[in-house]
């Protein structure tokens, strides 16, 4: 059994499956695959595979078009952002640990006397 951590980005729905998830048609996900807002991977047989993390993607980018009313182009730029924001959220968490380190070093590298 794989970790849930795996299963996000593990390649497991065929096209169709992960359209009908979304509740979007199988040439829309192949059009945003086109236009760079989602990357399935493939199979040998060059099959596009969804893992549930672009279904979640997709998912995102439907709400945008259709519930906020956004055009594909602002989904874009939105996904864009939601993608950097999450890496600079990594970015701040292994900086805060670090931070965390380097003090607990430095608290045990003091002499007794000094707080």
């Amino acid at each position: 059994m794989m970790p849930d951590s795996n299963f996000a980005t593990e390649p497991c729905f065929v096209i169709s499956v992960a359209a009908r998830m979304v509740g979007l048609h199988a040439q829309t996900l192949r059009y945003y695959e086109r236009v760079g807002l989602v990357m399935p991977s493939r199979s040998g047989g060059r099959q596009r595979l969804y893992s549930m993390a672009d279904v979640d993607r997709l998912r995102r980018i439907k709400t945008f078009t259709d519930e906020m009313g956004v055009n594909l182009a602002g989904a874009e730029v939105a996904m864009k952002l939601i993608d950097r924001i999450k890496e600079l959220e990594s970015q701040v968490e292994a900086l805060t640990e670090e931070v965390a380190q380097l003090r607990s070093v430095s608290r045990a590298s003091r002499p007794r006397g000094r707080q």
